[in-house]
């Protein structure tokens, strides 16, 4: 039978949550690397037990480890990020420039062929690649050179590039999302970027319309349809039906339009997921009710999924890489809290359990459907 094995990253270790295809019985492994931020843990598709997770604490740095054998045992590997040629400046909260200087790597993305190639994107917003299971990473510098970069300013998490997604069928294609400069969309494996903002509206920045400086939260797409694009930004929930050229909004009857994550069902395309929270200064859900959104037709109309969630004096957040789905026949939904609790859906969201509830803060949750 199928398995499922959960990777959880949190604010003070790396936790594994592995089930049998009935998704009933959880077995609870960790922590791994006890007290250190783990910003990401993710694995690879090529080779379900290649691991890889993003280690970092404010004492001792940031620290790349990896897995063989599917998180039993780990082992560091390298740990040096350093900007390619001239660092340069980008623009700082009060306009002033401010030196390109490294802090962590937040997203961690294996490649989808070869278990050693694994790119990430880390703070401040840059683009790494190793092809050396992560034993050296060199920049892909075309991004954080590209003729806006002196021009960004971090969001209120910092300059991160938190999301990169490997176009499944254009091989050269690829995407990254960063806060707070906006979506840039690479067609020759990273050497050039465009951006890919066109449509996007942020009222909070001097030109609400501009084609950068917009705080995108996350994006995702269905590996079956890869042109389409869905985005959860600071305020609005969009969609893209040309890889990113232009992006219309989709939140259509949702309670409120700010969040962090978006996820898609692993078997229908137009079938979303949100967490939407109050708003940006109140990062809980609206009415301490925890609700997932679920939209079947791609956006607009979304219906609330709350049995088996809190109804009552629920005050946690869900981070941007804290959800996720699993590829099963009936696809399961997952997702992570600040306060701790990993949820799972077997039934595509309509009804949810409690996986864990004790955990420090989760900061993401990757899901491996395992043969």
């Amino acid at each position: 039978m199928a398995g499922v094995r959960v990777l959880v990253g949190t604010r003070k270790g790396a936790f594994i949550l592995s089930a049998d295809g009935s998704r009933t019985d959880w077995q609870v492994a960790g922590p791994f690397f006890g007290g250190w931020e783990i910003y990401h843990l993710k694995g690879s598709a090529a080779d379900p037990d290649r691991l890889y997770a993003a280690q970092s604490t404010g004492w001792f740095g940031q620290q790349i480890q990896r897995s063989d054998d599917g998180g039993a045992t780990w082992h560091p590997v390298g740990h040096e990020f350093s900007y390619a040629g001239v660092p340069g400046t980008h623009q700082w909260f009060d306009g002033t420039p401010h030196p390109w200087e490294f802090a962590r790597v937040w997203h961690l993305e294996p490649s989808l062929t070869d278990p050693d190639t694994v790119y990430a994107g880390v703070e401040d917003a840059a683009l790494f690649r190793s092809a050396d299971g992560g034993a050296t990473w060199s920049e892909l510098a075309g991004l954080r050179t590209h003729q806006t970069g002196s021009q960004w300013a971090p969001g209120a998490g910092g300059m991160c590039l938190h999301t990169i997604l490997l176009d499944p069928v254009n091989e050269g294609r690829m995407y990254a999302a960063i806060s707070a400069a906006g979506a840039f969309r690479s067609d020759d494996a990273g050497a050039t970027w465009s951006r890919i903002n066109r449509g996007l509206r942020s009222d909070s920045i001097p030109d609400p319309d501009a084609d950068e400086g917009h705080c995108v939260h996350r994006i995702t797409m269905h590996p079956a349809r890869p042109e389409v694009l869905f985005m959860q930004k600071h305020w609005d929930v969009m969609r893209s039906d040309d890889g990113g050229g232009n992006w219309h909004e989709i939140s259509g009857d949702l309670p409120t339009d700010f969040g962090f994550p978006i996820a898609v069902h692993a078997h229908q395309p137009d079938t979303v997921y949100v967490v939407p929270i109050t708003s940006d200064s109140e990062h809980y859900p609206p009415e301490g009710r925890l609700r997932v959104y679920r939209s079947t037709v791609g956006g607009n109309e979304w219906e609330p999924l709350a049995n088996g969630l809190p109804q009552r004096d629920c005050y946690v957040n869900v981070l941007r890489d804290a959800m996720d789905v699993d590829a099963l026949d009936e696809c399961g939904v997952y997702f992570g809290t600040t306060g701790g609790q990993v949820y799972a859906s077997a039934d595509g969201g309509d009804s949810w359990s409690a996986i864990v509830r004790d955990l420090p803060a989760v900061l993401s949750v990757e899901v491996q459907t395992l043969p």
